[in-house]
Formats: structure tokens, sequence, C-alpha cells
């Protein structure tokens, strides 16, 4: 029996596979926010998904960090449970690995929290993008609720569910960044010490001609780079995910098969997984890495060395 390949848009599963990947890990859900709110000063703040995912995260974090360390330092350190511990574990290692050796044992305190708050938000904003959440709720709506298009539930559908793969989010962050490392400095040094050691001090002054725009340059490029690498990291492994599973799709629409796809699927739903474990690994190494370069990037302008 040969399978019918055309959806009712009139395209076939082929032509759907790429746009249905965009529109899957892209903010899409700026076209579809949840909860429509008036323009201001020409800024929609209109509540999208990833703004949801924020403010859930944000809640998470609360909840399972914030919460328990305030419970215990509330007591006196005598309830101190099996969290609790782990916690502190990654609060010590922050502190004695990340913390330390860049920003110095003098503004160690100082800068710590700031990395600890990079390091369990963006934690679990990758965490929580793994979950497929939406995924469960767009079923649960297909097969038993079945709302309208148009409905609550169904604008949810809309867009990515990684936060942290949206560069408006990560370029929030690494704007945070970028300011923790003018505040550090100029905290160190002063204000127009600060700026004055972006350069070497003692070279002939043509020199300061070109090096000066290329450490300006460079004062930029930081934030931008830690806004790219943390957002392609976690758009890239959805990508992945997405276009394995598709081949189900489209090698089953090439041979004019269902069971040319099942095949298929004997392959790439076990490297899917294999993919998804990665992913996994991946969420704590990009939280670690923006938070390492982040202690970097303020260490540098704390400990200036040329």
């Amino acid at each position: 029996m040969v399978a019918d390949n055309t959806s009712h848009s009139g395209k076939t599963v082929l032509e759907q596979v790429g746009p249905n990947i965009i529109h899957h890990v892209s903010n899409s859900d700026i076209t579809h926010p949840i909860i429509h709110l008036p323009k201001i000063f020409g800024i929609d703040f209109s509540i999208t998904k990833h703004v949801l995912m924020l403010w859930l995260v944000a809640i998470i974090v609360s909840i399972l960090v914030v919460f328990p360390i305030r419970k215990y330092l509330d007591s006196n350190g005598k309830k101190k449970s099996r969290w609790v511990t782990l916690i502190e574990y990654i609060v010590e290692f922050v502190r004695d690995t990340i913390s330390g050796p860049n920003v110095g044992s003098n503004w160690v305190m100082t800068w710590t929290p700031l990395f600890l708050t990079f390091f369990f938000f963006i934690l679990f904003a990758n965490g929580i993008g793994l979950v497929p959440i939406f995924d469960l709720i767009g079923i649960t709506d297909r097969f038993i609720l079945k709302t309208s298009s148009d409905s609550f539930i169904n604008n949810l559908l809309h867009g990515g569910v990684t936060a942290t793969g949206n560069f408006n989010v990560t370029a929030g962050l690494a704007a945070v960044t970028f300011f923790s490392i003018i505040i550090a400095g100029v905290k160190k040094h002063g204000f127009i010490k600060h700026w004055k050691n972006l350069v070497p001090h003692g070279l002939a002054w043509p020199v300061y001609i070109i090096l000066i725009p290329i450490e300006l340059m460079g004062l930029f490029v930081k934030p931008f780079a830690l806004t790219m690498r943390l957002a392609a990291n976690m758009t890239g492994g959805h990508i992945a995910l997405l276009a394995l599973l598709s081949l189900m799709a489209i090698i089953g629409e090439m041979f004019q098969s269902a069971a040319a796809g099942i095949g298929v699927a004997l392959v790439s739903v076990p490297m899917s997984a294999a993919i998804f474990g990665l992913e996994i690994i991946v969420v704590l190494v990009q939280a670690y890495v923006f938070t390492l370069l982040t202690a970097v990037f303020v260490g540098m302008a704390i400990n200036v060395h040329h």
C-alpha cells in the first residue's frame, strides 16, 4: 500500500521537514504570544513562551536552591539535608576552582555570588529545555482536549522551548558579564586607570592608534562570543535530534513505503537517544563554560597582565 505523502496544506513530507525544524528551534513564539499586552513606547511586552520558561526557571531555582539554603541558614546550620550538602559541594567547587583562581582571594566573596547565579540559572534553563513539556501538552490537546487552533494551549506549541537557545536570552546574560567586567575593573583600579589598563603601558604612541581600537573591539567581542556559544550549543542539539527523527518520514516518502521508514527508525531512534545523552552532558558543560569564561573576563579586569 502506498502512503499518502501529501499533507492537508498541499506540501509533501519532505517539503515540511526543514520548516518544521526551524519552527521548533526558532523564537517563532514572538508572533504567537501566550498573553497579549499593549506596546509601551513601541516595545511589545506580550508574554511569550520563552518569557514563561524564564519565569519557570526562576521559580525552580528558588525552590531547589534559594529556599533550602535560607532554611539551612535560619536553623543556624542544625538542619542540613543531603540536598543542601550537594548544593554546598557545588558552591565550594565554583568558589575554589572558578572564582578564586581568576579574581583572586581578595575578591572571591564579592564575585562568587554572581558566578553561582549564572551557573544555577543556566544549568536549570538548559536542563528544562530537554523535558518535552509542551510536546506532552500538544499530544494531550490533540487526542483528549481537542481545543481550537487559536486557544491558549495551541499558542503554547509555537516556537522552541529552551530559553538559553534564544539569542535574546543569552545576550541578556552576556550583557551582565559585560557590565561586570567594567565594574570589577573600576572597583579595583578606579575609573580612569581601568580604561588605561585596556592597553599595555610604555609602548610607542603610534602603536596605540592600532591597539586601542582592537582592545575596544575585544571588549565587545567577549560578551558576543558568550552569546553565540551558549545559544548555538543549545540549539544545535535540538536540530540534530529533529533531523535524525525526520529521516523516518523522508525515507518513507522517497521509497513510497511505510516499511522503509520503520527500517530507518531502527537506526535513527538509537542515534537520537545517544545524542540526547550527549545533550545532557552539554547542559552541564555549557553552564560551567559560561560561568568560567565570565570569571576569567572579570579576573582579567581585576588582575591586569600584559
